[in-house]
């Protein structure tokens, strides 16, 4: 292996960019310690009083002993339905850890959150949780507190494909695939909520505290004038030792959880996807300068090979077909011993090589022609010896023009499309600056199913540029204008270009994109190592890849 060597310098440019990206920093961190309380603390206290824990506290206890716990969708719901007094983390903690040393997903409700009821974010989070665990075929752990649906927006969260009834669907698949499924009622368990611990493989529920059934003391009155409450009614007695839908009851939070604990242990080891791992090596070159590298503006250039030497083992870089397609960096390195492909946009304004020297300029975080042969070919290479992909995505789009046009740039982008979305070893996004356009597609956005997708805190996520946009917009409306008569002063232009610009910068906003679940999160740079090596050994737990057939790559 080649040895990555980095030129950075440790100036005024490199403390500027490092203290613009702690800021990012500090402001995304305040605002997880915020939603991480949930409904505050004067609910959490209240819970209290009634003998139960807080969700935060059931995972704390649930897993092993100062373990990694990767929580995932944190951001969920931010900033949306504040007409209803918010949903801070979607009402749900969602993230994987270890319980006795095997790897679990564990989905807890936060019963301070509008006493844990689901928004229509919420259903994508729970079935985004479904589909880490089909994926990488891990146990999966439910600790249920849920009021149910949130009724005023049961429109959106209960008829259709993607919404309430696809988490018991997966829950009969993920039953039949063979993923351990447990769930512990530990509160409120209603309607249609009350399917979800029932389809799992065992349940258990917490005495005084959990209840379940189909319709509540309230609703049974109006609907049929029984008078009952809801322990006589579907209380851990009743479940357990009469209608016998739970497995067992428990006294309370903690010795369900232990009870928990108890019957993970007990699971069998199953065979690995087999992906290579050594010894891990540290870095060459410490991770924290990252911030540094990093522009405070996303449309300036920087060199991501000195990204790439702060994530990968001893700077040990195998790079493929370094001297072409010079707008994208491929290569083979291992990160905390992990074997790994890299595709990385390559962020420097690169001159293209000649047989009669230096040729044209090419425009840093643009995918041209030659890049997408470049990457198809690779992601090729990777499938076939059974390394897994990570993608470093600051991409500004496909090279755009009469010579990329005539040059097949289609053709060449949909080649690099084909293999991203056909690719069968598991892929991870990193979105570290801009994410535009088809750029997003080819280089494994969410829509082409990476197994876990993160983004940097200066990310930022659109079909375009907010300058870019807000101009094209503006002509847009200059345009319908002239149509009917009218002009626009220039006063108004700037005015209206603004207005529209704001707009898209609150959009591209990381957080936006986070609150919407198109990342599971956004990680600390310096982090990357971690938060890979982990995934990487999460999607080594499927063995089961299908052969990747070429198709219409070779076109």
């Amino acid at each position: 292996m080649s040895k990555l060597k980095s030129n950075i310098k440790k100036d005024s440019v490199f403390q500027k960019r490092e203290d613009f990206q702690k800021n990012l920093l500090r402001r995304i961190e305040n605002t997880g310690n915020k939603l991480k309380l949930g409904g505050g603390e004067k609910a959490i206290e209240k819970l209290h009083a009634k003998k139960k824990l807080h969700c935060r506290e059931r995972i704390n206890l649930l897993i092993d002993k100062d373990s990694y716990f990767m929580e995932l969708g944190l951001y969920a719901g931010y900033g949306m339905y504040e007409e209803y007094g918010g949903a801070p983390s979607s009402g749900t903690i969602f993230g994987i850890g270890k319980i006795h040393g095997r790897n679990c997903i564990i989905v807890a409700n936060d019963a301070t959150v509008k006493a844990g009821s689901w928004f229509p974010i919420t259903c994508k989070k729970n079935l985004r949780a479904q589909e880490i665990s089909m994926e990488n075929k891990l146990p999966i752990i439910y600790l249920v507190d849920s009021a149910g649906v949130f009724l005023p927006m049961q429109d959106e969260i209960f008829p259709d494909k993607e919404h309430f009834g696809r988490v018991f669907r997966n829950n009969a698949v993920m039953s039949a695939m063979g993923i351990p499924q447990i769930a512990a009622v530990m509160g409120p368990c209603v309607a249609g909520g009350a399917y979800l611990p029932i389809m799992s493989d065992e349940a258990l529920i917490v005495e005084g505290s959990g209840s379940i059934f189909l319709a509540g003391a309230h609703l049974v009155k109006a609907a049929i004038g029984e008078n009952i409450d809801n322990e006589t009614l579907g209380g851990g007695d009743v479940s357990s030792n009469i209608s016998g839908i739970t497995d067992e009851k428990m006294p309370d939070d903690e010795t369900c959880i232990k009870k928990i604990r108890s019957l993970v242990s007990k699971i069998g080891r199953f065979d690995t996807a087999g992906f290579d791992r050594i010894e891990s090596k540290e870095p060459m070159y410490d991770p924290n300068e990252i911030y540094g590298i990093l522009p405070q503006d996303t449309t300036k250039p920087y060199d991501t090979h000195e990204l790439i030497a702060r994530i990968i083992d001893d700077g040990d870089f195998d790079e493929y077909k370094p001297g072409y397609g010079k707008t994208l960096v491929t290569g083979y390195a291992r990160i905390d011993g992990w074997a790994v492909g890299i595709v990385a946009n390559q962020r420097n304004i690169v001159k293209k090589k000649t047989d009669v020297g230096e040729g044209e300029m090419q425009f840093g975080g643009v995918i041209y022609s030659d890049s997408s042969d470049k990457a198809s070919r690779f992601i090729m290479n990777c499938n076939q010896r059974k390394i897994p992909l990570l993608f470093l995505q600051d991409v500004t789009g496909f090279m755009v023009g009469s010579k990329a046009e005539h040059g097949g740039i289609i053709k060449d982008g949909a080649k690099m499309v084909y293999a991203v979305a056909n690719s069968v070893v598991p892929k991870i996004t990193i979105i570290t600056g801009n994410s535009n356009g088809a750029g997003n597609y080819a280089m494994c956005g969410k829509a082409y199913d990476p197994r876990f997708i993160f983004a940097f805190p200066n990310a930022q996520i659109a079909v375009m540029g907010g300058s870019q946009a807000s101009n094209v917009l503006l002509d847009i409306k200059i345009g319908q204008m002239k149509k009917r008569g009218k002009e626009m002063s220039e006063e108004d232009k700037k005015a209206t270009f603004d207005e529209i610009k704001k707009r898209y910068e609150d959009q591209t906003d990381v957080l936006y994109a986070a609150s919407r679940l198109w990342v599971d999160g956004i990680i600390d740079p310096p982090e990357t190592r971690k938060v890979v090596s982990y995934c990487i050994e999460l999607t080594n737990n499927n063995p089961e890849m299908k052969k990747f057939n070429v198709g219409i790559i070779q076109t």
